[in-house]
């Protein structure tokens, strides 16, 4: 059996204030994308790769990947959807019937190492049938609700602007875990997920944020393991100056 990796590339990027689509700005000379791949492939774990690109950029993506040498698993490119989840139905729709095993990996975290990426499969080949890399969570968190805004007794208007939430309570951070990508499923649970999810798909405000919350709310279980800092996001500007530095450090 073989394990296929979906890599989600297909969103703008509007937070890291370019005019090309984030999985196509450089990181080290190289797009965003083409670094995942290379991760993805010099894992050994990952059999074939199906990248979601935005519309109508399938093309250009193809060029970038396909041409790389060190991409050196099959690779197919394909339009994404209007929403990350969507993106991951759209490559999903393309599993092979003997792909048992699928990755799903973001674009956008280009550093996470084969190291990573092995780790997840055997997790899931070890019997865990949805596996997400998880960092331990460092800050203090307080769970908020805007519903019991706080209103202040005085008389004295609020500035333009200023938003004040009521805090509900703090949760036990040791029981807090940071997800990353990539997430590995059994493909016929990541398969049955989507089905049950597709209604969310094409409304951003509605639509999962990571295939793991498709699976959980079919009420089926999801097992951390140990992720990295490497395995960073890029969102913003300062993000990929902090990649630049990790790549610096672990090319």
């Amino acid at each position: 059996m073989t394990t296929l990796a979906i890599l989600t590339a297909a969103g703008s990027g509007t937070r890291l204030g370019r005019a090309l689509p984030k999985a196509l700005v450089e990181l080290g000379g190289s797009p965003l994308v083409l670094h995942a791949a290379r991760r993805l492939a010099a894992s050994g774990a990952v059999d074939r790769i199906v990248v979601t690109a935005p519309p109508g950029l399938a093309a250009a993506v193809s060029d970038v990947v396909t041409a790389d040498a060190h991409v050196t698993c099959p690779v197919r490119v394909v339009d994404g959807g209007a929403t990350r989840q969507a993106s991951v139905a759209a490559g999903l729709a393309l599993a092979a019937p003997e792909d048992d095993v699928v990755l799903v990996h973001d674009a956008a975290r280009p550093l996470a190492s084969p190291e990573l990426v092995r780790r997840v499969v055997a997790a899931v080949r070890a019997g865990h049938p949805a596996v997400v890399p998880g960092l331990p969570v460092t800050d203090t968190i307080k769970r908020v609700s805007p519903a019991l805004a706080s209103r202040a007794p005085a008389a004295r208007p609020a500035p333009p602007g200023l938003v004040v939430e009521r805090v509900v309570d703090t949760p036990d951070r040791a029981l807090l875990r940071a997800v990353q990508t990539p997430q590995g499923f059994d493909r016929a649970l990541l398969e049955r997920a989507h089905a049950a999810g597709a209604a969310r798909a094409a409304v951003e405000d509605l639509a999962a944020t990571d295939d793991a919350g498709l699976v959980e709310a079919l009420g089926e279980p999801v097992h951390v393991v140990a992720g990295e800092e490497s395995a960073m996001k890029i969102t913003t500007e300062p993000d990929l100056a902090l990649a630049r530095l990790l790549l610096e450090e672990r090319p």
